[in-house]
């Protein structure tokens, strides 16, 4: 357990706060690429409990400003799109997207006012399907060089939902192996083939087995957590019997996403992403080491479940995320549906706008979020003391940042620690793109192979 101000130390980011300092110190996901696809590329974002209005001009130049109006406050967000930027619609002010304010009409002929204007404007840019907005002080850091970020759009989808609870206890479920056997068993397994595209619904690597069967009858995982350079490195293994375990790599990728297998074609990269401290969005980038991303078909899969323009899930709250005791009873374990998206927002919803940890007990297979709390604070306190936070890279540094390597698949219950290496590096040289690489796999001589047990 911790104390509420512990507690508060690691949940909230609004301006002035220490995590809030920290989160300021990345860029941060603003919006879909596609929500500005349309004919007024306008959205408000909220973002750290701060509000903005993202645009982009006629000359196709990405702007994020303030949302007030700086000369009397009104809603930028209903402003009139032109070619040269955002016109108030109050008196006409209009601002270009780097907040330069362009005219002020209704001021005397000759008048000088505008040129002493400026809206607080913060560097966007794309990557992947994401709008990333900086809003930090001083010069942006590089973006690491991860599988998602290096591959073509082709071989990549963006999406995003929201979720009602501040955005650590969104993350931290992604960093808890053990929840799949439980909050995500289904009592009975589907056709693999029928899986493009669902998380958990196919084979793992080097087998027919459905990935649904194994969580189901192995249910209490050995995890493995490793610090790395970019964050935490999760190894989940579920021994089969003494010549086969499953295993299962993840990452936490600092701050605040994680890096999870999909399939053996498809990982997940991850961010949750304070709209303030009692909501976040959930964005994700699905990168394909194999062929190109059906984009029509992973995005009607996901519009099933969430509802434009606010990406909000139609299973909620409000009417108690579906739930069916009798599906409880005979085919899945929360018995809220076959999307895993809404068992997650159950649990974390249902913790409260901000969980209490004050109230929590941790077990030995929480080895992960207590070890990921220890290094947010680590980084907070860094922040505070004046000092670059870990991932804050320049164009050199970025370099060194790749992959992380994720897998699920049953290798040998002596020899995992290799086995899951070489799938890996195997499915990045087999891909279209130029996947990075790691210049070699360690030999069995450098060692020693241990069961999950022990």
């Amino acid at each position: 357990m911790m104390s509420q101000e512990q507690n508060d130390l690691i949940t909230r980011t609004g301006a002035g706060t220490p995590a809030g300092a920290l989160m300021r110190r990345y860029w941060q996901p603003a919006a879909l690429a596609d929500e500005l696809a349309g004919e007024r590329p306008v959205v408000p974002v909220r973002l750290l409990g701060e509000n903005f209005v993202l645009f982009r001009d006629g000359q196709g130049r990405y702007g994020l400003v303030d949302r007030d109006c700086p000369h009397r406050g009104a809603d930028l967000a209903f402003g009139r799109l032109e070619e040269e930027g955002l016109r108030c619609a109050f008196h006409g002010w209009l601002f270009a997207a780097d907040g330069t304010c362009l005219e002020t009409p209704a001021e005397p002929v000759g008048s000088q006012l505008c040129r002493n204007i400026r809206q607080r404007a913060y560097p966007v840019t794309e990557r992947n399907g994401i709008l990333w907005a900086w809003l930090g002080e001083g010069a942006p850091p590089a973006f690491p060089e991860i599988d998602c970020f290096v591959a073509p759009d082709s071989h990549t989808f963006a999406f995003k939902g929201l979720i009602e609870c501040n955005w650590l206890q969104a993350l931290e479920v992604g960093i808890d192996p053990a929840h799949a056997s439980f909050l995500h068993r289904f009592f009975e397994d589907e056709e693999v083939s029928q899986s493009y595209g669902k998380q958990f619904r196919g084979a793992s690597a080097g087998t027919e087995m459905p990935m649904t069967r194994i969580l189901r009858e192995y249910d209490r995982p050995i995890i493995n957590v490793e610090r790395t350079e970019y964050g935490l490195r999760l190894i989940a293994l579920r021994e089969i019997d003494g010549e086969r375990t499953h295993v299962r790599v993840t990452n936490q990728l600092f701050p605040h996403a994680f890096v999870i297998p999909m399939s053996t074609e498809m990982t997940i990269t991850q961010w949750h992403v304070p709209v303030d401290d009692e909501t976040c969005y959930w964005y994700a980038i699905f990168t394909s080491y194999t062929k190109p991303v059906d984009k029509p078909k992973m995005r009607a899969q996901r519009l099933e479940l969430y509802e434009l323009p606010e990406y909000r899930s139609r299973k909620n709250k409000r009417n108690h995320y579906g739930f069916d005791p009798h599906e409880q009873k005979h085919e899945t374990y929360t018995g809220m549906g076959h999307d895993i998206n809404v068992h997650d927002h159950w649990a974390v919803e249902s913790m409260g706008p901000i969980q209490d940890r004050t109230r929590e007990h941790l077990g030995s297979s929480d080895k992960a979020i207590i070890q990921y709390r220890r290094l947010l604070r680590e980084q907070i306190e860094k922040v505070a003391g004046g000092g670059e936070p870990m991932l804050f890279l320049d164009e050199k540094s970025a370099r060194s940042i790749q992959g992380p390597g994720t897998m699920d698949g049953i290798g040998p219950t002596r020899g995992w620690e290799t086995y899951w290496m070489e799938v890996d590096v195997a499915r990045r040289r087999a891909a279209p793109w130029m996947a990075p690489v790691p210049a070699a796999v360690p030999g069995d001589e450098r060692i020693v192979h241990l069961s999950a047990a022990e």
